[in-house]
């Protein structure tokens, strides 16, 4: 999962932002169009939304009323309209900030982790591990699902942060039980598969038929990105 969807149809100055952002420690994804960005947000998840007003077609308000709709990630935006009635027009939209351009790259970066810091908590970098809409802050023991906070025991915390630790490879039931349990647990193997049930009921849109933890037949369990 990226942090940053920024949407910004002038290349150069995306770009330009891209870099800024990215030697902060954030990931970035461009989208030129609100069309476009629209569209990446229908798949796929991200922490913050740097949105410019004056897009092509549909324009940025536009963007802003349609994420509002789905969802409540933090929404910075950035414009040349910098008048009172866009500026209310932003807010009352939902957007949780408005900055003028041109815009200060340093005061923009504070504003982003003032947001991040307010959706998701004060992390250190280090501190966090993400991976297709899932978060984990491995100080609190906390698990997030897009930005909404699991209710996991202590089991599955456990198994959600291996699971995170290893995307994309399959990793044998034998392996999984010894490193959540340990060789000389008196629980059985059965308890795993209990355990996979309840933690695919909290992470998975259907958990009859899971896309983030797959079953790999005979062999253990594989997590996927969505």
């Amino acid at each position: 999962m990226k942090d940053i969807l920024l949407v910004e149809d002038q290349e150069e100055l995306a770009e330009l932002i891209q870099i800024f952002l990215e030697k902060e420690g954030f990931t970035v994804l461009l989208a030129g169009t609100g069309e476009q960005a629209v569209e990446y947000l229908k798949e796929q998840q991200v922490k913050l939304l740097l949105l410019d007003i004056m897009l092509p077609e549909m324009d940025g308000f536009a963007v802003c009323r349609a994420v509002r709709e789905k969802g409540n990630m933090p929404v910075l935006i950035m414009s040349a309209r910098a008048g009172r009635d866009d500026k209310l027009t932003g807010y009352e939209l939902g957007a949780d900030d408005y900055m003028e351009k041109p815009v200060d790259p340093e005061i923009l970066t504070a504003k982003v982790r003032a947001l991040m810091q307010r959706a998701y908590g004060t992390f250190a970098e280090s501190d966090i591990l993400s991976s297709g809409g899932i978060t984990i802050d491995t100080v609190s023991r906390k698990g997030y699902l897009n930005g909404k906070e699991l209710d996991l025991n202590g089991k599955e915390y456990e198994l959600l942060l291996l699971f995170l630790k290893n995307p994309g490879k399959t990793l044998l039931k034998d392996y999984i039980f010894a490193q959540i349990w340990g060789m000389d647990s008196l629980s059985e193997n059965q308890t795993l598969t209990v355990h996979i049930k309840m933690l695919r009921k909290k992470i998975e849109e259907n958990p009859r038929e899971p896309k983030r933890i797959v079953t790999v037949w005979g062999v253990g369990y594989r997590y996927e990105e969505v």
